[in-house]
This record gives structure tokens, C-alpha cells and sequence, in this order.
């Protein structure tokens, strides 16, 4: 089973050839071709978009959607914008039903129009939102859970808010009080 050798010193050895050689294993070369290339990052390009975008814009159709129905500085600042041009306006002679619809009137549609335009903002966004993933690339979904459920809620605030401003403008509620 063994051969005999004889090495440098002349002296007569055994050899088993059965025997494995501890310094290169056989798998050795399958270990490297699986480990990445040097200098690349496993993950990070090629493997497609990571959804941060859609969470984002899910997020800040949300917070449009709650600012359309709280009433945002741009909104507040409009409309005490509009009071002033209405008291600057109107003649200290006018009738009280003209004062108030130019003074009070004028400044609670801008409120409206700019809560209105918050609200759609919201609801285009989440709208994007939840249909960008019929967009994309056949079977592979990018967008997390959290994302849907956020992007349904920026899309339900925005169509409160959308109808609470249309109602609001149109003085279905809260109405200028009737002078007399």
C-alpha cells in the first residue's frame, strides 16, 4: 500500500499515499470564488431600489394631509394677509356687510384655498404612492408594509381635508355670519 522513497539523507522512508496533505484542502478554490470581488460592496448596487423614496413620499403625504386639516403658517399667513388688504380697502363708510365679507370673508376662503391645496397635495402623493409599484420591475416588490398603511393614511387625511376646504369655501361651513 505504501511506496519506499529514499530521501536526501539516504535514509529509507514509507510513505503512505492514502495519506491527505494538510497544507491545501481540496475546497480551497470553491471558498474564494464565493467570497466577493475586493472593493465591492455586497448589497449595495445592482440589487435595485431600497423603497426609501416611497416611504419618504408616503410620510410627507401624511404630514400634507394633517397640515391641510390643522392649517399650516402659509395658510395662517395668507389669510391675515387678506384681512389686512380688506381693511385697507374698504371704506370707513361702507355698510357692516360689506366690511365683514371684505374683511373677515375674503381671509377665510384664502384659509380654505390654501388648506384645499395642502389636501390635494397630500392626495396626488399617496396616490403615487400606492400605485408605484404596478410601475415597476414584474415580481419584485420594493415597497415596505409601513409604507401602504402610511401612504392610505396621507390619502384619507387628504380627502378630509379636500372636502372639509371645499365646504369651507363654499361657506357650507361655518359661514359669515348674516348681518342685517
Amino acid at each position: 500500500m505504501g511506496t519506499r522513497t529514499v530521501d536526501e539523507t539516504g535514509a529509507d522512508t514509507e510513505r503512505d499515499e492514502t495519506a491527505v496533505d494538510a497544507t491545501e484542502p481540496d475546497d480551497a478554490t470553491d471558498e474564494v470564488q464565493d467570497a466577493p470581488e475586493a472593493g465591492t460592496e455586497v448589497g449595495k448596487e445592482g440589487d435595485g431600489p431600497s423603497g426609501v423614496g416611497q416611504g419618504a413620499a408616503a410620510v410627507v403625504s401624511a404630514a400634507l394631509g394633517l397640515v391641510s386639516l390643522t392649517g399650516g403658517w402659509l395658510g395662517t399667513v395668507a389669510a391675515a394677509r387678506e384681512t389686512l388688504m380688506g381693511q385697507l380697502e374698504t371704506a370707513a363708510d361702507a355698510s357692516v356687510a360689506t366690511q365683514v365679507k371684505e374683511v373677515y370673508g375674503d381671509a377665510w376662503h384664502t384659509s380654505a384655498l390654501w388648506a384645499g391645496l395642502f389636501a390635494l397635495t397630500a392626495l396626488i402623493v399617496g396616490v403615487v404612492v400606492l400605485a408605484r409599484p404596478a410601475f415597476g420591475t414584474p415580481g419584485r416588490t420594493v415597497q415596505a408594509p409601513w409604507t401602504r398603511s402610511v401612504a392610505w393614511a396621507g390619502v384619507s387625511l387628504g380627502v378630509i381635508g379636500l372636502l372639509l376646504a371645499v365646504l369651507k369655501y363654499t361657506d357650507v361651513l361655518l359661514g359669515l355670519p348674516a348681518t342685517g
